[in-house]
């Protein structure tokens, strides 16, 4: 995701704190993509077998590994939010390109997940992204007032758990606190490790985290976003043609 924040000179200095990784931040995109698409499998197809074959252990096996695999994604996106914040040029083009991004994955996501073009129950990971960010630009916006920067943070998860987005308020909540901890990176993992307890494999995106250099690496600005809907809309045919 993008790069810079209001006061560049303040947070290079701050930056100076943080360990010296080897890991770029294309590097960690792929790492979350590969994941991700290893998770979204097994979610919209191994899942959509299982329901004509509930007794086939081998696809239930192999359902639970990708799964488990695919856990490692969500944490590294939230990351690389925070990062994007922190260096983006212009937050509101951010903002509006995630809000964007958010109606054109809408369709492709119930079709993968659900088989159906509008399911509105459960909204794509795009409205958890956004509502993060928001809550960083309200905490950003009213430096000083902790009062409304905790009223910014309730709004957004509440309303990430009235849309049913996908990880819910706990999505914005673990956005806010690598915010919280973006200048130490050691406590940051270890933060939002624990954070995650609840999905163990969760925890092991912090390893790669922990290694990060701070470097764009690899110029992948949009295929996230354009990966996203493609992959989804890829396994929601298959799911509705040939499953």
């Amino acid at each position: 995701m993008e790069q810079q924040l209001s006061q560049p000179m303040q947070n290079a200095k701050e930056n100076e704190t943080l360990p010296k990784g080897f890991i770029s931040g294309s590097t960690l995109k792929i790492i979350a993509i590969v994941t991700m698409l290893i998770d979204h499998i097994g979610a919209a197809l191994l899942e959509t077998r299982l329901q004509s074959n509930p007794d086939s252990f081998l696809l239930s096996l192999a359902d639970i590994i990708m799964r488990m695999i695919g856990r490692i994604a969500f944490p590294i996106f939230c990351f690389l939010l925070v990062e994007g914040f922190l260096h983006t040029k212009d937050v509101k083009k951010y903002a509006l390109r995630l809000l964007l991004f958010c109606f054109i994955s809408e369709i492709p996501f119930d079709l993968a997940f659900y088989g159906t073009c509008f399911y509105f129950g459960y909204q794509n990971v795009y409205f958890t992204l956004l509502l993060g960010l928001l809550a960083l630009i309200g905490i950003d916006h009213f430096k000083g007032n902790q009062l409304l920067q905790f009223s910014c943070v309730i709004f957004a998860m509440v309303a990430a758990l009235f849309l049913k987005t996908d990880y819910s308020y706990f999505g914005v909540f673990a956005i806010v606190i690598l915010y919280l901890c973006r200048n130490q990176r050691p406590l940051q993992c270890i933060v939002g490790a624990i954070s995650f307890f609840w999905e163990l494999t969760a925890s092991l995106s912090f390893i790669p985290i922990l290694f990060y250099n701070g470097k764009r690496g690899l110029s992948l600005k949009y295929f996230f976003y354009v990966f996203y809907p493609a992959h989804l809309l890829i396994l929601g045919l298959i799911r509705v043609f040939l499953l």
